[in-house]
């Protein structure tokens, strides 16, 4: 059984992880989705990092695996190097680079040019500010309706303006769920991105940038696959705890059959390895840029 602590992207809720919680959990797995402190403008990435820690400190097991959606991808590995976990899933998300603010993340990536060129081809889809034509256009109807709801949240600018703390990916096994049918982060772009930043070739599912409502049986699928394979365990430490462990590579099972320094040949990052630093605006409000007090600005 493995624990998993799940987080949610940007102006979004943990309600949108409730039906990957119910598919893990029927396979006997355990799951927190908190709620992130979206409207606070005095909460940044370490307060956001501090929920889920909080969260994650109540799960029953030590054997944790944290996943990040979108904008939780700068979440995600804060969290992953607090408490040691053993594994970092990436669903569609952003990867940060070390001192990287969220707001340059879109303009350093390419971000704009990726939206503008899939856009060109499926007639303006890609990036629509309609969110059923961007985000939901595979989710049912009611399910998006509810979504929206429930996850129409007002997105704090403070954690985009912010660097990204850490000075390199964590230690730890990481995998990328890429969604190929992704009219917010588009599938090459997003192949690009982690084989620059990360080495690592993604797994792919027929999605779009929602995955956790529109695929989440198969989503889980997934994660529990991911649970079952072996790797490094690792001692879950104190929530109040650092990390003695940063900098020290995984070992074990997940990282046999390298073929170039970090990365095996399955795809899943190990250890650190150089993350390009460049440098424009947090057009991303994520996943809801349409909704955020400033307009997109992707170049």
């Amino acid at each position: 059984m493995a624990m998993f602590a799940l987080i949610h992207g940007a102006a979004d809720a943990g309600w949108s992880w409730h039906l990957v919680e119910r598919e893990l959990r029927a396979r006997g797995h355990e799951t927190v989705a908190p709620d992130l402190p979206c409207e606070d403008d005095t909460a940044g990435l370490a307060e956001y990092a501090e929920v889920v820690v909080q969260a994650a400190g109540r799960l029953p097991g030590d054997d944790l695996i944290v996943v990040g959606q979108s904008f939780g991808g700068f979440t995600a590995p804060l969290v992953a190097d607090r408490l040691q976990a053993r594994a970092i899933v990436l669903v569609t998300g952003m990867i940060p680079a070390p001192g990287e603010r969220p707001e340059d993340w879109p303009a350093n990536t390419g971000l704009g040019s990726a939206i503008a060129a899939q856009a060109a081809r499926d007639g303006g889809k890609t990036g629509s500010h309609d969110p059923l034509v961007c985000f939901f256009h595979d989710v049912p109807r009611a399910l998006a309706d509810e979504a929206m709801t429930r996850g129409y949240r007002a997105q704090s600018d403070t954690p985009g303006r912010r660097p990204w703390p850490l000075g390199a990916w964590p230690a730890i096994p990481t995998r990328l769920v890429l969604c190929t049918e992704d009219r917010f982060f588009p599938a090459g772009f997003m192949r690009r991105v982690a084989a620059e930043r990360l080495g690592i070739v993604p797994d792919e599912i027929a999605a779009g940038h929602c995955a956790a409502l529109s695929r989440p049986e198969e989503l889980a699928g997934l994660l529990a696959r991911y649970a079952a394979e072996p790797g490094p365990h690792r001692q879950r430490l104190d929530v109040a705890g650092g990390s003695p462990m940063g900098g020290i590579a995984a070992i074990g099972a997940w990282t046999i059959g390298c073929s170039i320094p970090s990365i095996s040949q399955t795809g899943v990052r190990t250890g650190p390895a150089p993350l390009s630093q460049c440098g424009s605006t947090w057009a991303v409000g994520a996943d809801w840029g349409a909704r955020r007090s400033q307009p997109w600005n992707l170049e």
